[in-house]
This record gives C-alpha cells, structure tokens and sequence, in this order.
C-alpha cells in the first residue's frame, strides 16, 4: 500500500501498514487511514459473548457499580442494574419491554392472573383441551408463559364455588350440618310431591345454604367495605349486619335442543339460586345502608344453589 500521508510516497506491506502509519507525526489525514481493530479477531457485540467473557469485559464496571452500591444503596447491586437498564430501555422508548420488566422486579410476572385466564377460557367458550393447545403454542411462540397452565385455573375456580371459605356462624344455626360437600344427588329429594306430578327424574349439584351465602359474602368483601367507606364507617367491622336476600329459581331452558345432538326430550336444566339485594350495618340508633344491588333481575348477580338437570 502506498502511504497516503503528504511527503511520504513509501509503499509498505499490507500486514505493516498500520505500524507505518503511527510512525506519522502528523495527524491530518492520517484518522482517515488508520485501522479501527489493530489487528487481530474482530471485537465482538457484549451479548454474543460467553458468560465468561462478558464478565471479563464488564470488569472494570461492575466494580464501580458494586462500589456505588455499597455507599449509596446498601449493597443492593441487583436493584442499581435493574434501575439502570430500567432507564435505557425507557430513553430508547421501549417501554412494553421496560412495564415487563417492572413487573417482574416486583414479583407480578409478566403472564395474566390464573382468574383472567379462567375468565379468557369461559368467555370465549374454549374447551380445556383448546386452552390448553392456545397456552402451548403461545408459549412456545413467544417463549414466555403469558397464559396460565389448567391446573392454575382449576385452583382459581375452586375458590369461586361454595364450600371454599371456611366460616363459623355465630351464633351456630340451628338443624344446618356441617358438612359443606352436599355433592350430586336427586334434585328434588326432600320435595313432597303430590299425585298430580308429573314423574320426573332428576340429578343436580346442590350447595349448602350457608355455604353458599358465606360464599357470596365474601366475593362482594370489597363493594361491602367500598360502602362502609362511603358511610364514613371505616373502623366500624364488628357488625351486626343485616343482609336481604332475594331467592329465585330459572329454568334454564331445553338442553337437548341448545347442543343440538341430545335426545328428543324435554331435558330442562333449572337453577335454584338467590340474589344478595342489600347489605344493612347497625350504627347507633339507626342502620345504614352499605350495598345495594342496582340490577336485581340481571342473572350476573344470581348466586347458585342447586343446578339441576330434570
């Protein structure tokens, strides 16, 4: 190669060009020539790297940020790191990847409640076996697990049915047993038919009364201290309450028909269940009004007691 450098037209083996060049005094023109990597492998990108060499590279770094976080955050060098590339992602307007982030520094994860997942499920009318194909594949997709496996869901719908929260009633009720698993009987043992009935057999998962309305007690815990708030009843938790209830019972139309492939039957399913209207708290002299439900005949608020196939 011949030297490019004013008053110097010497020619110099490719492989010694660059100790040539730093013999130069002169530095006009001479950036322009000079090789980057000084012989050698091409310098590597930090995450292409082994585990081995980055920590080889970063050395110097990770020093200075141990040192600052012993005198500034109590040693917590996890917390400086997080916080740093927290920061980076955020000034390159990362900030879908930044919120995962966070949410993981503070134990969320960044994968939807086991409930939502339940909910997803039953809304979208997927079968366990489809869920479970969707939570595969966008696993394995993304490689990141944003829905939940079934055994969470199933865990999360537990806590949904009657029977889940222990209670103690006080004082204890009187001829109502203990046992809260009443499980899948004849629906309508314990009804005295007269003559005039039609026969009818029936089989049907049935709740303890009890069960079921401590249940639906403590699913509305949070609209119940929302309206003790309201009423400036903060401190106030002792009771006693006064809760009115609305029973009812719906037919839930022909089952052979809605899926279409049943027998030629008038197969009915039917729902014995009560609705919670209001929710009274004494104070004083007087009681106060603390829930209220605004849509009483809407059957999102009817809480089941009996489901029944006859």
């Amino acid at each position: 190669i011949r030297c490019p450098v004013k008053e110097c037209d010497e020619e110099i083996l490719h492989a010694k060009y660059g100790h040539h060049l730093s013999s130069h005094k002169e530095m006009k023109g001479r950036e322009l020539y000079s090789h980057i990597n000084k012989g050698g492998r091409p310098r590597q990108h930090l995450l292409s790297l082994t585990r081995r060499a980055q920590k080889h590279r970063l050395r110097e770094l990770k020093r200075q940020v141990k040192a600052f976080a012993e005198k500034e955050e109590g040693g917590d060098i996890k917390a400086v790191c997080m916080t740093l590339f927290l920061l980076a992602l955020r000034a390159k307007n990362e900030h879908r990847q930044a919120d995962e982030l966070e949410a993981i520094m503070q134990g969320r994860g960044s994968g939807l409640h086991p409930a939502v997942c339940l909910a997803i499920r039953v809304n979208t009318f997927l079968s366990c076996s489809q869920y479970h194909k969707m939570y595969r594949t966008v696993k394995a997709v993304t490689g990141r697990q944003i829905f939940q496996p079934l055994h969470a869901l199933r865990t999360a719908e537990k806590a949904l049915l009657p029977g889940y929260h222990p209670f103690e009633w006080k004082p204890p009720l009187k001829n109502v047993s203990t046992n809260t698993e009443v499980g899948i009987i004849d629906g309508l043992s314990g009804l005295p038919l007269s003559i005039d009935d039609y026969p009818v057999d029936t089989i049907a998962k049935r709740f303890r009364y009890d069960a079921a309305l401590v249940c639906a007690l403590k699913d509305m815990e949070e609209e119940v201290l929302e309206g003790m708030k309201a009423k400036n009843l903060d401190d106030y938790l002792s009771g006693p309450f006064t809760v009115v209830i609305k029973e009812s019972c719906d037919g839930m139309g022909d089952v052979s028909e809605k899926h279409g492939n049943g027998p030629a039957v008038p197969e009915k399913a039917v729902r014995f269940s009560f609705t919670v209207m209001n929710i009274y708290i004494a104070h004083g002299n007087e009681s106060k009004r603390i829930f209220e439900e605004v849509k009483p005949n809407s059957e999102l608020c009817c809480k089941p007691l009996c489901l029944m196939l006859a």
